[in-house]
């Protein structure tokens, strides 16, 4: 029988527990450092602001597990990459605990130094104990307790490269024993440094008497693979088919079925159903708080538009959504009625070098869409957008129609995904880039190295730079 890898938080149990109880030894540690006492051994009345937070830290550490990817890879990382990570796991951990205590309206009546200690040392903790449990789990996987014993079979031409792919790394969950060459006779001899223990003819038969669990068959053999693979099955084994070789793919690929073929998918990032849920509820909840903001803005600014350029308040546009779809963006109008006849009078005045169009001190703009602009307040309908599913909130800049239709085909993977009212550009610069093939190197890197945390920290800064009024013209 073959036990399935563990996928997703399953897979690391182990350190989301360890991580809880770093965060409530520095709950302690915070508490006691300040106060001189322990939590639940003493009686005064205050102290029950801190055992609730204790209690509630598990529940803000789960949370904090579905918004990032901190436990990717986490065996093979260096100790600065480890720090970096334990530090952004902290610091969303500790949004978390003020978010709770700003819930409870007790934010208050803690103490400013224990919450801080808590939170350098909660850091500190975390750091010491992810570095001692994977220590003892990579002495212990390096002395290959409880491995599976496997034997790689493939061909003299593929066999180094299949072995150098799956049989020197020390942190898998099987050993391989030895190969078995299929189209000569090599048994007897090693490669890179593990044994040829069989050849076509005897490998049935050394598989029969020699202890093994797995058997990986290299995809680029011209054996009857399937009618092997069946006899080995019959026998017991587990058996790993190579149907492709991928080094020239893209790094994310998954097995799936389509009909009766088995197929590998590729894509520039393949995200979870659990990841994109989670995006789709922040994308709705944060478009309800922004038509909130619409509204009032709305009450604010409408008059003046109307005032100094007679017409509609908002202005619609066809714009391209994700992998070439049209939808209608919706904006405060910041530009007089007849500035999209205006706009092939300026063309020669274009600041941007490629498929955008960018010009300072537009002349089209009415006054009062100058400071729209400036803070970013024109983009709030958008959450329209967000709400009705055409855009998120974090994506990449959708452009217009004739912008479009002059895209080279490297452009066009910056348009798979959804566009966003914000992204990597906005927050990099926004109109001070004044290229566009580095606007599309900044939407492609966030969507190769998209993730939830990666959103969160996109959405921050986006806050600090709208309130600054930086980079918008």
């Amino acid at each position: 029988m073959y036990k399935k890898k563990k996928r997703s938080w399953v897979k690391h149990l182990d350190f989301i527990i360890l991580d809880m109880l770093a965060a409530e030894l520095a709950i302690f540690i915070g508490v006691y450092l300040k106060f001189h006492s322990i939590i639940f051994l003493d009686k005064y009345e205050w102290y029950n602001l801190y055992q609730n937070l204790a209690k509630i830290l598990p529940v803000i550490d789960l949370t904090g597990v579905l918004f990032s990817e901190t436990y990717t890879g986490i065996l093979r990382r260096t100790k600065y990459q480890e720090l970096t990570s334990t530090i952004w796991h902290c610091v969303i951990n500790f949004l978390g605990v003020f978010i709770y205590m700003y819930g409870t309206r007790t934010t208050y009546y803690y103490s400013r130094f224990a919450i801080g200690t808590f939170a350098v040392a909660m850091v500190i903790v975390t750091y010491f104990f992810r570095v001692i449990w994977k220590r003892l789990i990579r002495r212990r996987k390096l002395l290959d307790i409880n491995k599976r014993s496997m034997i790689v079979v493939a061909e003299a031409s593929t066999v180094e490269h299949c072995l150098s792919e799956i049989a020197h790394s020390p942190y898998t969950e099987f050993k391989v024993e030895g190969v078995a060459v299929v189209d000569e006779d090599m048994t007897g001899q090693e490669i890179q440094g593990i044994p040829v223990v069989a050849s076509a003819d005897n490998l049935l038969e050394y598989l029969r008497t020699n202890v093994v669990d797995e058997v990986f068959l290299d995809g680029n053999t011209r054996a009857s693979e399937e009618s092997l693979a069946g006899r080995l099955v019959e026998q017991g084994l587990t058996v790993h088919m190579a149907l492709i070789h991928t080094n020239n793919l893209m790094p994310n690929r998954i097995m799936e079925t389509y009909g009766d073929y088995v197929v590998l998918t590729t894509s520039m990032h393949i995200a979870n159903n659990k990841q994109a849920f989670l995006k789709r509820v922040m994308d709705i909840v944060g478009a309800i708080v922004g038509l909130v903001l619409t509204a009032i803005a709305f009450i604010i600014f409408a008059p003046i538009i109307k005032i100094q350029s007679p017409g509609p308040v908002f202005f619609t546009q066809t714009r391209i959504g994700e992998n070439g779809r049209r939808f209608k963006i919706y904006k405060f109008r910041t530009m007089y009625m007849d500035a999209e006849e205006r706009k092939k009078e300026l063309l020669d005045q274009n600041e941007m070098d490629g498929n955008m169009f960018k010009i300072e001190n537009d002349p089209r703009i009415i006054p009062i869409g100058h400071f729209l602009r400036k803070y970013s307040i024109d983009e709030l309908p958008q959450f329209l957008n967000v709400l009705i599913g055409d855009m998120s909130i974090v994506g990449t800049r959708p452009p217009l129609e004739d912008e479009y239709e002059r895209y080279a085909l490297h452009h066009k993977a910056r348009l798979s995904i959804k566009p966003g009212l914000t992204g990597m550009w906005q927050v990099s610069g926004r109109s001070d880039i004044k290229d566009f093939e580095k606007v599309v190197a900044l939407d492609t890197q966030y969507i190769s190295d998209w993730s939830l945390g990666l959103d969160i920290r996109i959405i921050l800064k986006t806050i600090a730079v709208v309130f600054g009024g930086k980079g918008s013209k």
